[in-house]
């Protein structure tokens, strides 16, 4: 398997993506491609870069069976696909800020003095900030990071399904997770399409757009 893009032309990237239900099963994707396709997945914008996305890649034909009755409307998903990835957003994110700083200080992106003020001043947010808040932080970084990774694996020749069908309060605890602290974004089937699904439309943009 190689872990070079196969294709770099965003037009066809974008312009080609479908929501596949139906895989081939027989393709499975490397270890290397994978960490591949989520390291570019993992360079989607995030609030004050905590990025607090979190993925299970669910492969195992063991783990797939835990997974196919929380998610039993896509089943057909679970059981073809390479892999399904639970994207999760961790209400603790900030625990790894200073590591998250840190390194950018290492790597000369800023001072020690500004990573510092920084850090004293995001300090007072996350010890104040409510649950709700956070929650609506971490499902919009979630998404960010969910079509990055959706694009990502276009440029590699997989296609994917995001999936929102699935027992939410469900599927934390299911895999050894804590809910409280590790809230679902959204389920991401990935492997290689047995067919080329459905195109659809998509509003004129005079309807979604306005100039002033």
């Amino acid at each position: 398997m190689t872990t070079k893009p196969v294709t770099n032309d965003f037009r066809e990237i974008v312009a080609g993506r479908r929501s596949i239900k139906n895989y081939d099963p027989s393709v499975k994707i490397s270890r290397e491609e994978m960490e591949e396709i989520l390291t570019l997945a993992t360079l989607a914008p995030s609030s004050v870069n905590m990025q607090p996305w979190r993925f299970l890649v669910i492969e195992s034909p063991e783990a797939k069976a835990i997974l196919a009755p929380l998610a039993r409307f896509n089943r057909n998903q679970v059981e073809t696909s390479s892999a399904v990835i639970g994207v999760f957003g961790d209400m603790n994110n900030y625990v790894h800020a200073e590591e998250i700083y840190g390194q950018a200080v290492e790597q000369g992106f800023m001072p020690q003095e500004v990573k510092d003020k920084i850090l004293s001043s995001f300090k007072g947010y996350y010890e104040t900030i409510s649950r709700e808040d956070m929650r609506d932080v971490v499902l919009v970084d979630g998404g960010l990071v969910s079509m990055q990774l959706m694009l990502a694996a276009r440029a590699f020749g997989y296609d994917t399904n995001p999936i929102g069908g699935y027992e939410k309060d469900k599927i934390a605890e299911a895999f050894g997770y804590d809910k409280d602290r590790y809230v679902p974004v959204m389920l991401i089937s990935i492997g290689k399409a047995a067919d080329s699904g459905h195109p659809s439309t998509r509003l004129p943009l005079n309807k979604v757009a306005q100039w002033k």
